[in-house]
């Protein structure tokens, strides 16, 4: 396993990490997606250490917080050989502080993500949402507190707009506030949005990019095609509804690069797709999940090989898409190019 520097930290993560939305299995929406046990979930954690996935993501919003206990138990005797990545800010219920950044809602939910995941510390706290309606300055100057506590180590955001990161850090700057390091983003060959803003910020502001959904909401698992329908009983479309659209040609199109490389190569379609990812500026981690021993297996197959650049420009050239304004039509043209140029 490859292990990459999260942004500026000095905090070493792999390249692969895994994702514990699978665990617990509760919930109308965040516990949808799995009903992994804490018999099951330790025997993939199991699987991970053995191929040097030491970083495992959850939230408080997982499952109602279930995904912290299974998570905590299937760690518990090894607490020293993993990193763990929590994130709070989104709805845990209907009461007035279950929700946002607040002061008090980030300690009590620092407290209370410790004691499910049975730690002493969060390795990176994540805020996994904006919340407007509390000062940057409230929020830095908690999170600073966390920090020196003990309690949490280093500090990250997701889902975040590129003024929201830009405000938080400058906040941070000046006030003398630990910055975060991290982005948790979405981002995959049919979902490039991140390189428009977020990714040139990165690069600037020294954040490292830890995606989530690297296939797309399962568009890229390899049984979406063009002309060939999801399998009966499939959760595609249900898990597909949650995110960005894409248009079906957009998505096929893609597909269609990702199987010809794939007969090339003798990979499968999903570990193309997050191999390519591995590649792009600025990830330090890709999130993989998995409901089951084979699925994960094949996805940490994505790692231990490197597509050709000609494969690489492939691939490219079947998920690009036009460039919103403001960065299109200046980044073709060569003044504004020299100005400021493209980071991929």
């Amino acid at each position: 396993m490859e292990y990459r520097r999260l942004g500026a930290s000095g905090l070493k993560v792999p390249a692969l990490s895994f994702g514990a939305g699978t665990f617990g299995g509760s919930g109308p929406l965040f516990g949808a997606w799995g009903s992994t046990d804490a018999r099951e979930a330790r025997r993939l954690v199991d699987i991970c250490l053995d191929a040097g996935v030491t970083m495992f993501d959850t939230a408080d919003v997982y499952s109602g917080g279930a995904s912290e206990e299974v998570l905590g138990e299937a760690i518990k005797g090894r607490r020293d050989r993993v990193l763990v990545s929590t994130k709070t800010s989104l709805p845990t219920g209907d009461g007035p502080d279950d929700a946002g950044s607040s002061r008090s809602r980030l300690i009590r939910a620092t407290d209370a993500a410790l004691r499910r995941l049975g730690t002493d510390h969060i390795d990176l706290f994540q805020l996994h949402a904006y919340d407007a309606g509390t000062p940057v300055e409230e929020v830095l100057s908690t999170l600073d507190g966390l920090v020196r506590a003990g309690k949490v180590r280093y500090l990250g955001v997701s889902n975040f707009a590129g003024w929201q990161i830009m405000k938080s850090l400058a906040a941070a700057d000046r006030h003398g506030h630990p910055r975060y390091v991290a982005h948790q983003v979405y981002y995959s060959l049919v979902g490039r949005d991140y390189e428009w803003d977020l990714l040139p910020l990165a690069l600037d502001q020294g954040l490292g990019a830890v995606v989530w959904s690297p296939l797309g909401w399962g568009r890229l698992t390899g049984r979406i095609r063009r002309g060939t329908p999801p399998p009966a009983g499939s959760r595609l479309h249900e898990t597909a509804s949650f995110g960005p659209p894409v248009d079906d040609e957009q998505l096929y199109t893609v597909v269609d690069a990702l199987d010809e490389i794939a007969a090339e190569t003798g990979r499968a379609v999903p570990q193309i797709a997050i191999n390519w990812l591995l590649r792009r500026p600025t990830v330090a981690s890709v999130v993989i999940g998995a409901r089951d021993e084979a699925q994960l297996r094949q996805n940490l197959g994505a790692v231990g090989w490197s597509l050709t650049p000609e494969q690489v420009a492939r691939l490219d050239a079947a998920s690009a898409r036009t460039a919103p304004y403001p960065h299109f039509p200046y980044q073709r043209q060569e003044g504004f190019a020299r100005l400021n140029p493209a980071p991929v």
